[in-house]
């Protein structure tokens, strides 16, 4: 079903840190009725993340960091449990998970698989992540991770099965996370 949609006004509210717009469109139904929207919507960019995965030692690594949006909706220390993930700016997805897994946990990757590509939120975000997996070894350690100046990242290695517990249980709560999780276990490659 393809529905016509029209642009009235995209006036931008904000620009502190992303863009948040307040769109006016008017959608014409398949009965011919043409109704009017108003929306927010914030557009924080496209994004990547990897979950990497050791078939031998049977574990991954996740990061462990503060996120101001979860604080802010009861979550009261506000740190989630995550793959590694940031912002494309203007790099290729691939580009941008072998950046941030250094960054964040110390990890090269060598080769990586494009899993599938989401949109986190988008009844009000723009954003488009590119989900990947990698496997990694200690060879592959490069450094402590931790992030950049402004992160405080704590660096996570445990069994999968731990992990998978961690969100039966409601530790992982981070959506990226749980669907590279259950992919992993979907397709066996942990068995």
């Amino acid at each position: 079903m393809s529905l016509n949609v029209e642009l009235i006004k995209d006036k931008i509210l904000s620009e502190n840190y992303f863009v948040l717009r307040n769109i006016t469109y008017d959608l014409t139904r398949k009965n011919g009725e043409v109704v009017r929207h108003k929306r927010e919507v914030y557009d924080r960019g496209n994004g990547a993340a990897v979950l990497l995965y050791n078939r031998e030692k049977k574990s991954v690594v996740l990061i462990r960091q503060f996120r101001v949006a979860t604080w802010v909706n009861g979550n009261p220390d506000g740190m989630l449990i995550e793959a590694c993930a940031g912002l494309l700016d203007d790099d290729e997805p691939e580009v941008c998970i072998r950046k941030e897994a250094i960054e964040e946990t110390g990890y090269r990757v060598n080769a990586a698989e494009k899993v599938f590509e989401l949109y986190t939120s988008p009844g009000g975000v723009t954003e488009l992540i590119h989900l990947f997996i990698a496997e990694y070894d200690d060879a592959s350690r490069a450094n402590e991770g931790g992030g950049v100046e402004d992160e405080e990242i704590e660096v996570l290695e445990m069994p999968f099965s731990e992990a998978l517990e961690k969100v039966k249980q409601g530790v992982i709560r981070d959506a990226k996370t749980v669907l590279l999780l259950q992919h992993l276990q979907l397709r066996g490659i942990m068995d």
